[in-house]
């Protein structure tokens, strides 16, 4: 008996072009759900390492950052030290932040946020280097001129430094016991150190020479006379 070998039905090009694309949307569903669809949190912020934040210059009142979290997508906001060395966070407040460095205070705030308010936080921070001061230091007592002097980006301010730039001391100033007040945290005492500047400028003792944070007063008294 000679059977005979039907030909194959073409199959329309429309339901080729239909089938290929149900495939490939189920491949994407099922990716979807493994978490493998698109671009991936996880290596979007692979690049944004806070190991690479800096640790080693520590941040002081009136410094201005830049901060950002990765995860929100937004454009990094200023955020400046207050005089008490505070930082006030989005979201979680006032946090201490002198003396810290980026990547301590920034692996402490993305630990509060975690608490409360993500799952996941990359927190970046840096320093403004380009703001025009870094705060105030206020002089008054017994110097040539008296009143607010502000910190440069640049430098670093101690205390003769700032006496020389008031045009030095008055005739009647003592030298010996100039005292310098520092602004602490809300509801903490403030610091006082007194300081023998004569022993500084004409000793040569520089290690003596106090480093100035922003707030800081100087106050420099009248020596006593005697007659």
């Amino acid at each position: 008996m000679k059977t005979t070998t039907r030909p194959a039905l073409a199959c329309p090009r429309w339901l080729r072009l239909g089938t290929l694309a149900c495939c490939l949307i189920s491949g994407e569903i099922l990716r979807a759900a493994d978490g493998t669809a698109g671009t991936n949190d996880s290596s979007t912020t692979a690049s944004f390492n806070m190991d690479s934040l800096d640790d080693k210059q520590k941040l002081s009142n009136g410094d201005r950052l830049s901060f950002r979290i990765v995860e929100d997508k937004d454009e990094p906001r200023p955020l400046t030290i207050s005089d008490t060395g505070e930082l006030e966070v989005p979201y979680i407040g006032r946090v201490s932040a002198a003396d810290k460095t980026c990547q301590s205070l920034a692996k402490e705030i993305k630990a509060r946020l975690e608490q409360k308010y993500y799952y996941k936080a990359t927190v970046i921070l840096g320093v403004d280097l380009f703001s025009k001061n870094r705060g105030k230091i206020y002089l008054v007592g017994q110097l040539r001129t008296s009143g607010p002097q502000e910190i440069p980006s640049d430098e670093a301010l101690t205390l003769t430094k700032v006496i020389l730039r008031a045009g030095g001391f008055t005739d009647f100033a003592d030298k010996k016991h100039v005292k310098v007040t520092r602004k602490r945290a809300v509801g903490q005492e403030p610091e006082t150190f007194t300081v023998d500047v004569s022993e500084i400028i004409e000793k040569g003792k520089m290690d003596k020479d106090l480093p100035l944070q922003s707030g800081d007063l100087v106050f420099v008294p009248a020596r006593l006379v005697n007659f």
